[in-house]
């Protein structure tokens, strides 16, 4: 697995002409919709191929950096598609100034009949690859009990917030340390004292809630309708990342959150690769870091159902 990141480059014509030629140009430049954080346009060029460019403040790089690192993952793991990345790159004058992240253009594709049991399928089979070239320290020898498992190789982000992916050998620590911990103490504003004593009981006893997973998984991190595309074959294809190797449950968990997939999706998954028991009684847990993240972003409409979930769980 190659865990290199795409090239570099310190201007958008000097990316274009390493990656195409000296005479390609930018002919055409269409904003495309969708994205809170970054914008994303259309480039069409003069040699007609199409491409897809992602552009913030300079600044921001590392958020481009991170996503190639989670679809280039993704892309590893030989199961199921993402866009193809170039390179990223930094420029002082093209859209006035900016970093960007240049990859393969993908849409308008029609679904095929079968396109959420693909997706079923193919994310099942995404969970089910091997983690070890993701985690440092992984590969240790088979056994050893303080070996991690879970994690990352580089830091992210989830949305606009940064995400930590310090290596851990047991999946509830990590969750407990590196996804709700750091989430509650950022939106310590709103919770009262009472809420604060439901918050520590939860954490110090998320280990009789959460259960270790058969295997540990690539996770997509952000698995929600938004960050799903149709590809040129018909099939569903990954964007915006929020990668770490985890329990496979949470991503199930986060694509029932805002509105959930069609029940063939489920099911295709369930045949694949079958749910260990008791999922349904954890999958609020693993939204409530979703949803704490979406009270860091936006503010307090999302403080009822964290306090909702810190209350079913905690008394």
């Amino acid at each position: 697995m190659n865990r290199a990141l795409p090239p570099y480059f310190c201007s958008l014509a000097a990316a274009l002409e390493s990656l195409f030629s000296s005479s390609v140009s930018i002919v055409r430049t269409e904003r495309l919709s969708g994205g809170d954080i970054n914008k994303a346009y259309a480039l069409l060029l003069n040699d007609g191929t199409r491409l897809c460019i992602k552009t913030n403040r300079k600044e921001r790089l590392p958020f481009f950096t991170a996503e190639a690192a989670g679809l280039g993952a993704i892309a590893d793991t030989g199961t199921i598609a993402s866009p193809g990345i170039l390179c990223t790159g930094t420029d002082e004058s093209a859209f006035g100034g900016c970093a960007f992240l240049l990859m393969e253009y993908v849409g308008g594709s029609r679904r095929r009949a079968d396109y959420w049991e693909t997706l079923g399928r193919e994310l099942a089979a995404m969970h089910r690859a091997s983690t070890l070239a993701f985690v440092p320290g992984a590969e240790n020898p088979a056994g050893d009990a303080h070996a991690a498992r879970f994690g990352f190789f580089q830091d992210n982000f989830i949305g606009a917030r940064a995400q930590k992916n310090t290596p851990a050998a047991c999946w509830t620590d990590f969750f407990r340390d590196m996804r709700l911990r750091p989430q509650f103490l950022a939106a310590e504003q709103y919770f009262s004292a009472a809420d604060w004593k439901k918050i520590d009981a939860l954490l110090d006893k998320l280990g009789s809630f959460l259960v270790e997973p058969e295997r540990p998984s690539l996770l997509h991190g952000d698995l929600w309708n938004g960050n799903i595309l149709c590809g040129s074959g018909g099939t569903a294809l990954l964007i915006d990342p929020a990668v770490y190797v985890g329990h496979a449950e949470a991503d199930l968990a986060m694509t029932e959150l805002f509105g959930g997939f069609p029940p063939s999706f489920y099911a295709a998954y369930q045949e694949a690769s079958p749910l260990q028991p008791g999922y349904t009684e954890r999958r609020d847990l693993y939204n409530l870091y979703q949803l704490l993240n979406h009270l860091n972003l936006f503010g307090p409409a999302y403080l009822a159902p964290v306090l909702g979930i810190v209350t079913s769980y905690a008394g």
